[in-house]
């Protein structure tokens, strides 16, 4: 199983840094591949079990998938699993660790798929080293967090 991971300091707090990760419809601001979606089967918010339709696109590859919320403690974490029809596809997740004045946001990747889906799937979405994609990500997504936060964190 592949994992990734990324760390970044953010001059904000970490309940209003988890509220803003957790808000999974206001993902497309901050990640370069997830475009937003919405909450799905009834569920109004990020709590345990809560299911989310994500959009997302590179280039002009566009697919959906259903996020199952996996932990979610204010403050501390917050993580889902992704599938793709009947398959796993990956665990997301962020931990928030405060410091003086700050919050240390880890972003991780759990990959899920098996080496079948994962060639498949890179063929279809166009990723061929889909870790190393990932880290880049993941290094932009926390760059716009910090920089939307640090903007408002006055």
């Amino acid at each position: 199983m592949e994992h990734e991971e990324v760390s970044v300091t953010i001059a904000a707090p970490a309940e209003r840094l988890y509220d803003l990760i957790s808000d999974l419809p206001r993902m497309g601001e901050w990640s370069p591949e997830n475009c937003g979606g919405k909450w799905v089967k009834g569920a109004t918010g990020p709590v345990v079990g809560a299911r989310f339709r994500g959009h997302n696109r590179k280039g002009w590859r566009r697919w959906t998938t259903l996020v199952t919320v996996a932990i979610a403690e204010p403050a501390k974490e917050f993580a889902f699993d992704v599938t793709g029809g009947p398959w796993k596809v990956a665990r997301w997740g962020y931990r928030f660790a405060p410091t003086e004045g700050a919050t240390v946001v880890t972003e991780y990747w759990d990959d899920h798929r098996s080496v079948l889906i994962a060639k498949i799937t890179s063929l279809l979405v166009g990723v061929a080293d889909r870790p190393e994609y990932n880290r880049r990500g993941m290094e932009e997504t926390l760059q716009r967090l910090a920089a939307f936060a640090e903007s408002r964190a006055a």
